[in-house]
């Protein structure tokens, strides 16, 4: 069964970085596209960033870019997400997901993700 463990969330200070990882068991994680969504209260699911099973391309949405950096490393099984020059915007909740795809693809549609992590919380006070 495949299962998926964030990590690395917590209250910072406006400016301040986390680096949030999700640690894959249960399955082949290089068969594997990974992304990062978030959800704050109140509102909709959004897509963060994604990283194809190669780890070759990477896609940010435009809110985080310049700021958030997603990287993965297929022999421990981990996807991470650098989050610097937090702002209090980026408060919410930060979901791992993944997605049976192959080379370099990637998809921003959570709903083509196939498995979900339990989420960790982000925090920026201004």
């Amino acid at each position: 069964q495949v299962q998926l463990v964030e990590s690395g969330g917590g209250l910072v200070q406006a400016g301040e970085s986390l680096r949030l990882s999700c640690l894959v068991s249960g399955g082949t994680f290089s068969w594997y596209g990974a992304g990062w969504f978030r959800q704050a209260p109140g509102k909709e699911r959004e897509f963060v960033a994604t990283i194809s099973p190669s780890g070759d391309r990477t896609v940010r949405a435009d809110s985080v870019k310049g700021r958030f950096t997603i990287s993965r490393d297929n022999d421990k099984n981990t996807v991470y997400l650098q989050t610097n020059s937090l702002k209090p915007e980026d408060t919410a909740i930060y979901y791992c997901a993944i997605r049976r795809s192959a080379g370099s693809a990637t998809s921003a549609r959570w709903s083509e993700y196939d498995y979900w992590g339990q989420g960790t919380q982000v925090t920026v006070s201004s």
